[in-house]
């Protein structure tokens, strides 16, 4: 021991040496030189934006790389794929990690306002932040990663069908047809067996996710994603408040009314009178959509009125017939049409061979041109109006192509959501009459059915759009804690929806699981923006197109005045803040609701007529 110890000093001698002389050299030049010590001096205009051309060049390769990794996941899932996009969305965590705890070097330097802005944005890349610890980003996606693989491989086999198994589009088609109250809570229950092992993976999530925001400078995960609307995130909050404000007495009217009507079609031992709405009755399986049930709440002057399910069906539309119409209406407001590679490299149908993640999606997947859509298409209306939605997204992607990386992106998330939807507001029957899948366009008196059915699937959906991300909000501030996950996802859902689940739930269950961006961490607040936006588009277009009947009789099918205002938007991507894109295209700068009220306002009149003659209390 001795001789090793010997041997080692004698070793280390050399360095020692070298060691005292270099700190004798540093301590004669400080003497020399007594600003030897100082700070660094402060980075430079140019330095910082080098930084963000070179940011931008390093994040655009990387995020191609993790598009294909997670397009080939998607659409093939096994342990390899799963492995594989892990791994490119570690890589691309990590990098933009970096980056953004870089960019803090250069808070306080004057910037031009181009740069400025994608310094802010560069800060707000990840809709994952991650933490810096390598081992800690892993786990961290290879979380994200098993949650989503779990809820695209879910399936549900009914005991009392031996041999029968049923995938989430499977499901979904039966609760949209089925009129079996049996058989629609045993479907729900079903379904929401796949998520409670994501529970304790979710919580171990969260608190990743929240080391990851603190890292970047925001009080947790949820403060990250109020950050990216051009506003303080309370500013934020407050403004998300107010639009549901807005909108919430026209939801109360639909409530009560599709209540009156359950309690006639189930008896009111299945639905209460003064209640929330039965989860499992409403045709869809988050309650977030109730137009599957319209055949159950429709007036009874409903002859003149037509079901898009059947004309699809008889007009023998295939799932690439569905795309080309949506094409064909982005093409006839002067958009140019998809690429070839969009028809050759898209899903449109579910393979029969492997496990896909069925649920819609559009991606981007060079930044440039490979746009493609991934859904196993259904042959009904929703599916029909769904494609439109999607192509929204593919042609926004189309539209700012030629802006820099940072800026590849829609005015907020809530605008990429709203403006397929914008589009599918003109998917009227005078739409439909142009292009062939009506013989006639219904009379104006069918016009109630036609905006009770819209309502079904736009109102409906405004407070689900609001209480996801209100419950992950929560969660991720610690408002809401682990022990309590599915009790507050209850309440929440019976606060804003007046909705409660078929059976007694517990915290056994991890119900917000079985929502795919919950399982996915997809922002949801977009969707209920966007919800609010299509309408004030819509109304805007309309003007613009010149039309001055009712607005649901709008359609812009066709008018390449209208299409070029719109474009005037799209074409901006994220390079202004999202007021000023409104202000192109519409010339108002604020997100307001009144749209979907007038839209809406001959059936607000009409649902309040029914409840009142009816005697139908209001609320529940």
């Amino acid at each position: 021991m001795r001789s090793l110890i010997r041997a080692l000093a004698l070793t280390l001698l050399p360095f020692l040496a070298v060691t005292l002389t270099a700190q004798s050299h540093t301590t004669k030049s400080a003497k020399r030189n007594p600003h030897a010590n100082t700070a660094p001096a402060a980075p430079t205009p140019e330095q910082a934006q080098k930084f963000l051309d070179d940011a931008e060049h390093q994040l655009s390769d990387l995020a191609d790389q993790q598009q294909r990794a997670d397009w080939i996941n998607e659409t093939y899932i096994t342990d390899d794929t799963d492995a594989l996009a892990t791994d490119a969305n570690s890589e691309l965590s990590a990098v933009t990690t970096k980056l953004a705890l870089d960019a803090k070097q250069f808070n306080g330097v004057a910037l031009a306002p181009v740069y400025e802005r994608k310094l802010h944005l560069l800060k707000l890349q990840l809709v994952l932040p991650t933490p810096s610890d390598p081992a800690l980003l892993r786990e961290e996606n290879t979380l994200k990663t098993d949650m989503q693989s779990t809820y695209g491989k879910g399936k549900y086999c009914p005991q009392s069908k031996p041999g029968t198994c049923y995938d989430l589009t499977a499901m979904e088609k039966l609760m949209g047809e089925s009129r079996d109250p049996d058989e629609l809570k045993d479907l729900w229950i079903g379904w929401h067996k796949v998520s409670p092992p994501m529970r304790p993976k979710f919580t171990r999530f969260v608190e990743l996710a929240n080391q990851g925001a603190r890292e970047q400078g925001y009080a947790d995960m949820g403060a990250l994603w109020r950050s990216g609307y051009d506003m303080p995130p309370d500013a934020f909050a407050a403004d998300v408040d107010r639009l549901w404000d807005q909108v919430r007495p026209l939801y109360l009217s639909l409530h009560a009314y599709v209540r009156s009507q359950l309690i006639k079609n189930y008896g009111p031992s299945a639905v209460p009178a003064d209640g929330p709405l039965p989860a499992h009755l409403l045709g869809n399986m988050w309650a977030q959509d109730w137009s599957q049930i319209y055949p159950i709440v429709k007036p009874q002057t409903d002859a003149a009125a037509y079901d898009l399910d059947k004309v699809l069906s008889e007009k023998k539309v295939d799932a690439q017939g569905m795309v080309h119409y949506g094409e064909n209406f982005f093409k006839s407001v002067g958009f140019a049409p998809l690429p070839k590679t969009f028809w050759e490299r898209s899903l449109f149908t579910k393979p029969a061979d492997r496990d896909v993640v069925c649920h819609a999606s559009a991606w981007d997947l060079d930044n440039r041109e490979d746009v493609r859509l991934k859904m196993c298409i259904q042959i009904r209306g929703e599916d029909f109006v769904t494609v439109h939605h999607e192509l929204g997204h593919n042609f926004y992607q189309l539209a700012y192509r030629n802006q820099p990386y940072f800026f590849k992106d829609s005015a907020n998330d809530g605008v990429h959501e709203a403006i397929g939807d914008t589009i599918a507001l003109s998917v009227t029957p005078d739409y439909l009459h142009k292009v062939g899948l009506l013989d006639q366009v219904p009379p104006t008196s069918s016009d109630i059915p036609f905006l009770l059915h819209k309502a079904l699937e736009k109102v409906a959906f405004l407070p689900f759009g609001l209480l996801i991300d209100q419950w992950r909000w929560k969660v991720y501030s610690g408002e809401i804690k682990p022990a309590d996950y599915n009790k507050s996802w209850w309440e929440l859902r019976r606060k804003y929806q007046g909705i409660a689940p078929p059976v007694e739930r517990s915290e056994a269950d991890f119900d917000p699981g079985a929502k795919f961006h919950v399982a996915a961490n997809v922002p949801y607040t977009r969707y209920f923006l966007a919800a609010i936006y299509q309408f004030q588009f819509h109304r805007a277009l309309c003007k613009e197109a010149g039309f001055t009947g009712p607005l649901n009789r709008c359609s812009i099918y066709g008018n390449k005045a209208a299409g070029a205002k719109l474009n005037s938007m799209l074409q901006l991507g994220k390079s202004k803040p999202w007021q000023q894109a409104f202000m192109t295209m519409m010339g108002e700068d604020k997100a307001d609701a009144s749209a979907i009220l007038d839209y809406f306002a001959p059936l607000k009149t009409w649902l309040d007529e029914q409840n009142a003659k009816n005697g139908v209390k209001v609320g529940w």
